[in-house]
């Protein structure tokens, strides 16, 4: 039976290599490709066409999750693992509605991590029950598309003005949307606001 190709996108070097080097030691499994960034994910799939794609939820770029979303439309046949520290209900909901196959923590035994992956690539789902229980709880997102938009680019640091750039809108537009925001989320001011979507998981 021949191998499990699998595709590994993480940022952090020292972790992408004991990834490698940990899957390596399956006899069932060869890793075809690892990729630092979130754009790559996608042609480098197209390119080796793995069973399993292992990815991480915040890369740089394209993040992890807009990323098995892609693949899930792009190469149906590749199954994702999404393989993170973010234990975020929320976050799992995304990853659920991007079509992912499993959500595994990082601090899950190593072997956990093999097994997860023959699981995923037999067509079955693997999640974590306790945060899937949690996940079932967690409300859902209350913004708009423009709104999830603003607040994402608010979060990596952008001010009003560069958003405003980036979308096509005036300044005073985005501090409106801003405005909502804060309104919807129930939150005391715009960091607040960013603090609580990111632990719903309604942005990265």
């Amino acid at each position: 039976m021949p191998a499990l190709k699998i595709l590994l996108a993480e940022d952090v070097h020292m972790i992408r290599g004991a990834l490698v080097a940990l899957l390596g030691l399956e006899p069932d499994m060869e890793v075809v490709a690892d990729v630092d960034h979130g754009d790559l994910i996608v042609p480098t799939a197209l390119q080796h066409r793995p069973d399993v794609a292992v990815l991480d939820v915040d890369l740089p770029g394209t993040d992890g999750l807009t990323a098995a979303a892609q693949l899930y439309e792009q190469l149906p046949s590749c199954r994702t693992l999404m393989l993170t520290s973010l234990g975020r209900p929320g976050t799992l909901r995304r990853a659920l509605a991007s079509h992912v196959s499993g959500y595994l923590l990082k601090d899950a035994p190593p072997d956990r991590l093999a097994e997860a992956i023959r699981q995923v690539a037999s067509g079955r789902r693997v999640i974590d029950p306790q945060l899937a229980l949690s996940a079932w709880d967690c409300r859902e997102n209350p913004l708009s598309q423009r709104e999830t938009e603003v607040l994402r680019l608010a979060a990596q640091g952008a001010e009003a003005s560069e958003i405003a750039a980036k979308l096509y809108l005036s300044a005073g537009t985005v501090r409106n949307y801003l405005t909502a925001v804060v309104t919807k989320t129930g939150a005391r001011n715009r960091v607040d606001a960013i603090r609580i979507a990111q632990e719903a998981g309604w942005i990265p």
